[in-house]
């Protein structure tokens, strides 16, 4: 019987290699990769492999720089290998003799690839501040297809900012029913503008105070934005399209809406209701295609977060750089049309719809609605204005969209502190 506990460093290679290959999502990929390893294993493996996601573009130019010729493509364990070696060398406060010992003995003895791994790693342990100050780290980081089209979109001088927020790990951000000061101090948190609080060390959710009585939702400061642009709901319908898992549904609740939960998945659903109840909130839930939702009465709101790239989030998910594709985006431009299109169907004359994504990607954001407003004569644009977020300006352009990037709220005097998700939000006003 072989009672050694399972290795987490194979772990994070096998998960690295489930996401790079078979194009599965990370948060789907960890409940199996990280199936009974004790609790300080788990959290290695799960930190190697967000690591190594987080930094791929500058590790896989460092080993084409280290090797002396490619790699065999038959040799995928060998890349991988190195990949959770230097993420470990380079940008995790691990012991670097042990992490460079225990990557290459997931080699095996008898390849002729081990001595190049193992002393590619300890070259890097030696040079690898030098070789990282001569990179564009940012650039250098993000695929060539997101680059190219932030630069097109917004200029390279902000696609450059994105990216090098891209390098650092997002905080955990809170939203409080109540006392947002008050509790900020119990949680030791940082009061954000928006009476947000961020937690720049992250924490075990459930174990912190609040959580258990339903104080408190994990919902990123930027996403709580759109809902903010509704204003008063109290005693209004509210329909929330594509609501799972629930921190806008939570919002319009709080504002006195009679809020219809909307989603497609009832599995996404129940963890929705799961929040509701510790919440402490009442509201209706419907599983159903949002496209194909027709309700006997239109709704006076409709708040529609659609289906998105996500490029908005690499901070937090940082595979979605590598698994999503221009091709992607596209196929999404098309669901996203159709639910705008929907959504205005479901609201009432007078009504107000939000239509909002976490996407950097202006097909997804800014085109999709200028594409509306031509093909539709019963819906108009109500811009937002600076003053509805005076301490968050720099998200609201010039047109009155709502667009903020990661590197916005970028001078807090902590630097783990700084910045928020790419999201873009648009509020529009359907005619009597």
């Amino acid at each position: 019987m072989n009672t050694q506990s399972p290795n987490p460093r194979s772990r994070a290679a096998l998960m690295l290699s489930r996401v790079l290959e078979k194009n599965q999502l990370l948060e789907d990929v960890l409940p199996e990769g990280l199936k009974n390893l004790k609790p300080l294993d788990r959290s290695l493996a799960r930190a190697i492999t967000s690591t190594t996601l987080r930094n791929l573009g500058i590790i896989d130019a460092l080993i084409d720089q280290m090797l002396d010729r490619p790699l065999p493509k038959a040799a995928k364990n060998v890349r991988g290998a190195l990949r959770i070696g230097l993420a470990q060398v380079l940008f995790m406060e691990v012991a670097n003799h042990g992490a460079v010992h225990e990557t290459v003995e997931l080699i095996p003895a008898n390849s002729k690839f081990r001595g190049l791994v193992n002393a590619l790693l300890r070259r890097a342990d030696r040079q690898g501040e030098k070789l990282l100050k001569r990179m564009n780290k940012g650039r250098t980081n993000t695929p060539e297809w997101l680059y190219k089209s932030w630069s097109e979109a917004y200029g390279k001088e902000t696609a450059t900012k994105i990216a090098k927020a891209g390098l650092f790990e997002a905080p955990l951000d809170i939203n409080v029913k109540s006392d947002p000061e008050g509790w900020a101090e119990k949680l030791g948190a940082i009061l954000l503008p928006t009476g947000h609080l961020r937690l720049v060390d992250g924490a075990n959710v459930p174990e912190l105070a609040g959580y258990e009585d339903g104080e408190w939702w994990v919902q990123d400061f930027a996403a709580s934005l759109p809902a903010k642009l509704f204003g008063d709901l109290t005693g209004k319908r509210v329909l929330d399209l594509c609501a799972a898992p629930g921190g806008k549904t939570i919002q319009l609740a709080l504002k006195g809406a009679e809020v219809t939960a909307l989603d497609r998945s009832a599995q996404r659903l129940k963890r929705l209701e799961e929040n509701m109840d510790r919440l402490g909130l009442k509201v209706e839930v419907k599983a159903a295609d949002a496209v194909g939702f027709a309700p006997a009465t239109p709704f006076d709101a409709i708040l529609l977060d659609a289906p998105c790239s996500s490029t908005g989030t690499l901070r937090r998910h940082p595979d979605v750089a590598w698994l999503k594709t221009q091709e992607d985006v596209d196929k999404l431009v098309g669901l996203q049309t159709r639910l705008l299109h929907a959504a205005v169907d479901q609201l009432a004359p007078g009504g107000t719809l939000i239509y909002s994504t976490c996407s950097l990607q202006p097909e997804e954001g800014e085109q999709q609605i200028e594409n509306l407003l031509a093909a539709r004569s019963d819906i108009t644009l109500s811009p937002v204005q600076p003053e509805e977020l005076p301490e968050l300006t720099e998200v609201v352009s010039e047109k009155g969209y709502l667009r903020a990037f990661p590197c916005h709220y970028g001078t807090h005097e902590i630097p783990k502190a700084r910045g928020m998700d790419g999201f873009f939000a648009a509020r529009l006003v359907k005619q009597s």
